[in-house]
């Protein structure tokens, strides 16, 4: 509420529920704080199939949701022992000692469904007012608490959640799906090839849209009903047809995801330079599972000697050049590829700013080198952004062209 702490639920859970094909209807923020929790759930509950909250389950006198609610609705709070089972384990298993506050999470309302947190402590809590006494007519809702972090809550909502949803509150049309993830390509200049053939399938019942992030595009294609999967299926072929090569990958797949996929498949390696994106992209790409296979190195060689003595990056070239610039990128790329052994290497160089450009280099220029079988290759682009958003598009940006020579 403060604002120095980013919502990502609002974004994550709100695509999450549309995918399944369950409309969210309103997000709501309130403070920590048990009426304006109790007032907020309380009048959703007057109107929704589904109230989810998120945060307020963990140990500390912040955390009240759980107490609030189920005194709300006039549940008793009952210690589950598998939960403190869970919960002792968790710290054993890190050789921590066990604060006895932390049992607090093993209470749970009479009636509630515990879910499983395979990340945490605090168990997810899903419960169902049949009949809804805030609703008219007293028409069934589910209420689903979920803990506050990220890596707790986004497993538990694919894992427990989801499964859940589809058996107790059923769509009553077939509903189908499918994101189709570009880069390399606006999303003005994406719609623009799409957008016509798209449009005229919206009679039909095709709901198209688009999602710009830094970097990447997705266009998203969904229906319901009974023809749902075959007017979806022609969406992704007008969609595959007309951009063709800007697709990577499809729903939740990341570009870092496709390259490891790749390169695994071709049973190849990478090395990585990375000057203005200071290990960014060897960053992303191990967050996938299975890097390792294809990941020999990654070099933040951000200063001038490292670049020389690292790489092999010659004096001259950055006397005459300077370090952002084809030539050391291209160097820098050889350079990688040389010391690694790897089969391709990515190198970057470029300006992040907000300091440090010229008329000529102006804040945001950055060169991508790409070295293989093959001559090595120098991209130049322009990101003039932040420095965050500069080193996110950057790193897209190479990552692509690295995907490009493997397709």
């Amino acid at each position: 509420m403060l604002g120095r702490v980013l919502n990502t639920h609002q974004h994550w859970l709100g695509r999450q529920l549309a995918d399944l094909g369950y409309v969210v209807s309103r997000q709501v923020a309130v403070p920590d704080a048990a009426t304006d929790i109790v007032a907020a759930v309380r009048e959703a509950l007057s109107r929704a199939d589904l109230v989810v909250t998120t945060g307020g389950l963990g140990p500390t006198s912040s955390d009240l949701t759980r107490d609030a609610l189920a005194r709300f609705l006039g549940k008793r709070l009952n210690e589950d022992p598998a939960v403190v089972a869970h919960i002792t384990l968790f710290f054993e298993v890190r050789k921590r000692a066990m604060p006895e506050r932390t049992r607090v999470q093993a209470l749970v309302p009479e009636g509630a469904t515990v879910l499983h947190n395979a990340h945490g402590t605090a168990p997810g809590l899903a419960m169902e007012l049949r009949p809804n006494p805030f609703r008219a007519g007293g028409a069934a809702s589910w209420l689903i608490m979920l803990p506050g972090p990220p890596r707790e809550l986004r497993p538990m909502f694919s894992d427990s959640v989801a499964p859940l949803l589809r058996r107790v509150l059923p769509l009553k049309d077939v509903f189908v799906c499918r994101t189709l993830r570009t880069t390399g390509i606006g999303e003005s200049m994406a719609e623009e090839k799409v957008g016509r053939e798209l449009q005229a399938m919206v009679p039909l019942g095709l709901e198209p849209g688009y999602c710009a992030r830094p970097g990447q595009v997705d266009v998203r294609l969904a229906a319901r009903g009974p023809r749902a999967e075959e007017l979806v299926r022609q969406a992704e072929s007008v969609v595959r047809a007309r951009l063709g090569s800007f697709i990577y990958g499809e729903n939740e797949e990341e570009l870092e995801t496709t390259i490891v996929k790749l390169l695994t498949e071709r049973k190849q390696t990478l090395g990585l330079a990375e000057s203005c994106t200071g290990g960014c992209i060897a960053h992303r790409l191990t967050n996938v599972p299975g890097a390792s296979k294809v990941l020999l190195a990654g070099l933040v060689t951000y200063g001038n000697e490292a670049k020389l003595k690292l790489l092999g990056v010659r004096p001259e070239t950055l006397a005459q050049h300077g370090a952002v610039s084809e030539a050391v990128a291209r160097q820098m790329a050889d350079g990688a590829r040389g010391v690694t052994g790897a089969d391709y290497a990515l190198s970057v160089t470029g300006i992040a700013g907000p300091g440090g450009g010229t008329a000529a280099k102006p804040v945001g220029t950055v060169f991508i080198g790409l070295a293989g079988p093959f001559e090595t290759k120098v991209e130049a682009n322009f990101n003039p952004w932040d420095r965050e958003t500069f080193k996110q598009v950057t790193t897209q940006q190479a990552m692509d062209l690295l995907r490009r020579s493997l397709a």
